[in-house]
């Protein structure tokens, strides 16, 4: 009769420890899976099977002698154990008497830095491990620098491999003082550096008698001490709705996970986007009705009358209620092997929804070693920047300092659904108040109607010296001779007025395309039939500008060695090949 009540209380007990989450990062081979494997070894929460596994791949794969290899207990992918490096994030749970955690082995590679940035989009804390023999590392600082933009407040500077340095306690003392030197401009609330072998436990969970100088705490008893208590429930109601859970007549309710803050029936809730007002009704669990529920509980709302609420919108507190703007300032941390480019069009997504953005504006690249920010025209992969990006519908965020949550994204590049960046909300861009779309009596059909024509906007692509231009020259001839109203926008005329300062830079083609496309739209909205002749070497602004002329009748004609299919980035090498061989051309 004992064993049951001994099994609730333990229960109980473990629901009562507070939960810390936390990430290794640092450069390649500083010993981050090494660390774990040694933190699970020593806390004794490894199973005699896994123990006896991890043993015999050790023999196998491991690079530590007749020693275990504690790196191949969370490297478990194959070729990370063919290469002895982390590709993927590993999370792996363990507690203590202490606390519980959850901990994510993150990658050191440069090429792997998206991963990273993963595991650290949920984490408290961040141990940044550095090798005592190679110090601080490009790829050290640049793990620091994407743990304070994603939120994380405390740091562990895990000088590793000290033995190998002979228990030095100089070289401790140099490493910490550059970290701090480098660090101290990155809002962290705490930097706690502590010499360490993962290899052989020294400092990992008991204090090692070989560096008798260093009278800090171990690292174990850092991370069950650390004070990172959330206080999401102490910050502004925000609920992201991502279902509408109408099943009948008499039921609809909004479900989704509470962000910030706490719910009750009778609180009065408002609808981010369009300020409507409610109050809730109840709060449906599938275990039944609560009478409250805070931050992390996923619930469903019913409201006391029917109001608009959608998928992707938000519902507040009505004191305290977010930014709702279609133009924001955000940092960015670019993944993809292609680099950005202002004023292509990607799907920004956030918690709940999706929606149309550009990057408008690139306001600054971050230098990793020293801080400061640069002027740019792209952010090439693993690149950090700020950017000003522009939204086809009006978000409702908070920023990301705020709330983790509500102030994140991701961006998406639309051809290959790839993630290409993960961004987090500076603050919103206000327009000034005289700027708004302005109503007009007279219309596009209008204008179409007063010179008998339907307004078309036909698009020739292909290579310089291809013919588009002669083609399109001929066609409008015969347009103009059998009546129409026609122009043509040609490449090499517009550099001289409209995009003269525009370099040939694959940003500078980026925005040439943009603007071209903007005014053929506007002579499209005229009455006009526009020809417009144009290399058009991405793939991307091809079909951008396609979409954005859907409604218009636009028509896309390819002259002879025009270019192929594919995805962008081959287009991009095809061009530069081709174009290296005839010489500077029409952009």
């Amino acid at each position: 009769m004992n064993a049951p009540t001994d099994l609730q209380s333990f229960l109980a007990a473990q629901e009562k420890k507070s939960l810390l989450r936390f990430l290794t990062c640092g450069s390649v081979d500083d010993g981050k899976s090494t660390l774990i494997g040694r933190l699970l070894y020593d806390t004794k929460l490894l199973f005699e099977d896994t123990l006896a596994s991890l043993e015999k791949d050790s023999r196998k794969f491991g690079t530590t002698g007749e020693d275990i290899d504690f790196a191949l207990l969370v490297d478990g992918l194959e070729a990370e154990r063919e290469q002895g490096i982390t590709i993927d994030v590993a999370y792996r749970f363990f507690a203590t008497a202490r606390r519980k955690f959850v901990v994510a082995d993150t990658p050191g590679h440069e090429q792997y830095t998206r991963n990273m940035a993963t595991g650290a989009s949920t984490a408290d804390l961040a141990v940044v491990l550095v090798d005592a023999r190679q110090g601080i590392l490009s790829q050290t600082r640049r793990h620091s620098v994407i743990a304070s933009l994603l939120g994380i407040r405390h740091i562990v500077l895990a000088v590793n491999k000290i033995d190998l340095v002979g228990f030095d306690s100089d070289v401790f003392e140099r490493i910490a003082a550059d970290y701090r030197a480098f660090a101290d401009s990155l809002d962290f609330l705490s930097i706690v550096p502590v010499p360490l072998s993962a290899r052989f436990g020294d400092n990992v969970t008991n204090r090692s008698a070989n560096t008798p100088w260093y009278k800090g705490p171990t690292l174990l008893d850092h991370l069950e001490t650390v004070p990172v208590a959330d206080d999401a429930a102490g910050r502004p109601f925000r609920f992201p709705v991502q279902y509408v859970n109408r099943p009948n007549l008499d039921f609809r309710g909004f479900a989704g996970t509470i962000a910030s803050g706490v719910a009750r029936p009778g609180d009065e809730v408002v609808v981010a986007k369009s300020g409507r007002s409610a109050r809730i009704k109840r709060i449906v669990t599938q275990d039944g009705d609560l009478p409250e529920a805070v931050a992390g509980a996923a619930v469903t709302l019913l409201l006391d009358r029917e109001i608009d609420v959608s998928r992707g919108n938000m519902l507040v507190a009505p004191d305290a209620r977010p930014h709702v703007a279609d133009r924001f300032a955000a940092s960015l941390v670019w993944f993809h092997e292609g680099p950005l480019f202002p004023g292509r069009n990607y799907i920004l997504r956030t918690e709940t929804g999706q929606v149309s953005a550009t990057v408008t504006e690139l306001a600054a690249r971050l230098n990793i070693n020293d801080l400061s920010g640069a002027p740019a025209k792209t952010l090439n992969m693993n690149e950090v920047g700020v950017a000003h990006m522009a939204t086809q519908a009006p978000l409702a965020f908070d920023v990301f300092r705020d709330n983790r949550t509500t102030g994140a994204f991701i961006l998406i590049d639309r051809l290959t659904n790839a993630t290409v960046a993960a961004g987090m909300i500076r603050g919103p861009l206000r327009r000034a108040d005289n700027i708004h779309w302005q109503a007009l009596d007279v219309d596009r059909k209008a204008r179409a109607a007063i010179k008998h024509q339907r307004p078309k906007v036909l698009w020739f692509t292909g290579f310089s010296g291809s013919g588009k231009s002669t083609i399109a020259n001929l066609l409008e001839r015969k347009l103009h001779a059998a009546g129409r109203h026609t122009y043509m926008l040609d490449g090499d005329n517009v550099r001289h007025g409209l995009n003269r300062d525009l370099g040939f830079t694959d940003a500078d083609r980026v925005e040439n395309i943009r603007r071209v496309a903007e005014v053929a739209r506007l002579m499209a909205d005229a009455g006009i039939i526009v020809l417009v002749s144009f290399i058009s070497p991405f793939r991307a602004e091809r079909q951008r500008d396609l979409r954005r002329h859907a409604d218009r009748g636009v028509h896309a004609a390819r002259s002879e060695g025009a270019l192929q299919e594919g995805d962008g980035r081959r287009d991009q090498e095809f061009y530069r090949h081709r174009f290296s061989l005839r010489g500077a051309g029409k952009a």
